[in-house]
């Protein structure tokens, strides 16, 4: 219900907010903004409210429902709206930027909002940004893999060499690790990490994957890293595929994994006690750990296409012998064998298998296929994701 102002006024701001251009939320797409700032002319989301609530020399915020708007205030909105104020703040975003959505986490949503409005970085084109430049170098506070400590640690992404290192020391002259641009992925984890600003990199080494956890205490300097990777990856795809389109290259770019959470495992033979494992699908790789934060998966399954043989199903077969402590199953069905899980509630064990599902409906594409790799344990095989160089059609 509006509150206050005459009735052609209200009435004014209704068509106003009615109009397509205005449905979503100018900063993340969240259906249905119910405020807006009265000096950037947006219609805004209850939570990206908040955060311009923080930038208040830039922009004032007010209710649409419950705040009194006056003519002039109307007539602002009506000349701007989202379309017309996101054409200048949002007017030269580097292809490879990342745009947060409602879904993401706090540091990415209100650091978008203040590299539009406060810090203007996308109104002119060919703008010096301090993650455009293919090198970035800083510390970062790094997960130590033992001890779980977090210490500081010396980063360097060079678009040059195509690389992240990381060293031990400040002074150190050799990095402890080299990871190769084109095999990284980044994605915030501030749940996981225990820390707002807490991203997680990953990366294939011997065709495993590796993670490493991080943070910085500044969002805006955590934000600048990840856009950074994600320029120097831009940048490689670009040379690596000349033809392929900007649209084809952003997608190949860092990704968010489709799920991550707690199931209960059992072995091949199906009957041996379920374990908890914390699982991660990123693709059609499901990794899973004895705890979120391990560095290296304990195993990795590959989960193909429906057309490849596999499958996913609601339940458990019948006469499973395994002690579980948790009772809402799913099979994943492979041409090799069945992997049984059992989830703690049924909501997840529907998102675990609407999850599967979205990812066995897709097709595989020539560049991925399978290779049942034996581990240490008898008995035990482990699938892993083969990526060849990708082509793009």
């Amino acid at each position: 219900m509006m509150s206050g102002g005459n009735e052609k006024s209200v009435k004014a701001l209704k068509e106003v907010w009615r109009r397509a251009e205005n449905s979503l939320c100018a900063d993340c797409g969240k259906p249905d903004p119910d405020w807006a700032s009265s000096t950037l002319g947006v219609f805004i989301c209850l939570s990206c409210s908040g955060i311009h609530r923080n930038i208040p020399s830039i922009s004032k915020v007010k209710s649409l429902k419950m705040d009194h708007w006056d003519d002039a205030q109307v007539q602002f909105l009506a000349q701007h709206g989202n379309a017309v104020t996101n054409a200048t703040y949002e007017a030269h975003i580097p292809i490879y930027y990342y745009q947060p959505t409602y879904n993401d986490c706090q540091v990415l949503r209100e650091q978008w909002i203040r590299a539009k409005y406060e810090r203007k970085e996308f109104t002119e084109p060919g703008k010096q940004l301090p993650y455009s430049d293919g090198v970035k170098e800083g510390i970062l506070w790094k997960r130590g893999r033992d001890n779980g400590q977090f210490l500081p640690r010396k980063f360097l992404l060079s678009e040059r060499e195509g690389s992240l290192k990381y060293f031990t020391k400040q002074d150190a002259k050799e990095p402890k690790v080299i990871i190769k641009i084109d095999v990284i992925n980044a994605t915030f984890q501030p749940v996981k990490i225990g820390n707002p600003n807490g991203l997680q990199i990953t990366y294939l080494k011997d065709n495993k994957t590796r993670n490493i956890f991080v943070y910085h205490e500044n969002g805006k300097e955590v934000v600048d890293w990840f856009n950074a990777i994600r320029s120097v990856q831009f940048h490689y795809l670009k040379v690596a595929f000349p033809i392929a389109s900007d649209n084809e290259l952003k997608s190949r770019l860092t990704r968010n994994f489709l799920k991550e959470g707690y199931m209960e495992k059992t072995g091949p033979k199906q009957k041996e006690a379920f374990k908890k494992r914390w699982f991660t699908l990123d693709h059609r790789r499901l990794m899973y750990f004895k705890d979120p934060l391990d560095a290296f998966a304990k195993g990795e399954v590959f989960v193909g296409s429906r057309e490849n043989g596999y499958s996913v199903r609601k339940g458990l077969p019948s006469g499973t012998q395994g002690n579980f402590s948790w009772h809402y199953g799913l099979t994943i069905v492979t041409p090799d064998r069945e992997y049984l899980f059992t989830c703690e509630t049924e909501t997840d064990q529907l998102d675990w298998i609407a999850a599967f599902t979205s990812v066995i409906d897709q097709p595989m594409i020539p560049q991925e296929y399978a290779k049942t790799i034996s581990s240490s344990s008898p008995g035990k095989a482990v699938f892993h994701l083969l990526e060849a160089p990708v082509e793009f059609c």
